[in-house]
């Protein structure tokens, strides 16, 4: 069993990854890697030298087509498989245009709930769960 654990944004740890609750419309943008049948929101690993926040934006563009957004951090969660935490930030955005898919992700859609069944069960829900009083 995953435990997911949520953190002011100054709290002091290692950011790894970077995942995006990006809202389109009425809905959240769900991706579907094209080697998986499951659903997530878009982000992943930082790179040596990166910001946090750079390398949120990188992964919003490279896994939805995102062309235009406004991005804001909401706050450092962690994930423990039993092997420790592992830290990420939690972003939300707003999409208002996207453009071509160039990446691993096979297909976006839009709606308030998954499409399909979550490729993180155990961190998602939690996720969508913590934002639900800004959804």
């Amino acid at each position: 069993m995953t435990v997911v654990r949520f953190y002011p944004l100054d709290h002091p740890c290692d950011l790894k990854f970077a995942v995006i609750a990006a809202r389109a419309g009425d809905g959240w943008v769900w991706c579907r890697h094209r080697d998986r049948e499951t659903w997530e929101f878009s982000g992943g690993h930082r790179e040596p030298g990166e910001s946090i926040r750079d390398a949120a934006a990188r992964e919003l563009r490279e896994e939805t087509g995102a062309a235009d957004f406004d991005l804001e951090p909401v706050c450092v969660y962690s994930a423990d498989s039993g092997a420790g935490e592992t830290f990420g930030m939690l972003f939300r955005a707003e999409v208002r245009a996207f453009g071509a898919l160039e990446y691993e992700i096979g297909e976006i859609r839009c709606s308030p709930v998954p499409p399909g069944a979550w490729t993180y069960p155990g961190i998602q829900p939690a996720l969508l769960e913590r934002l639900g009083a800004d959804a």
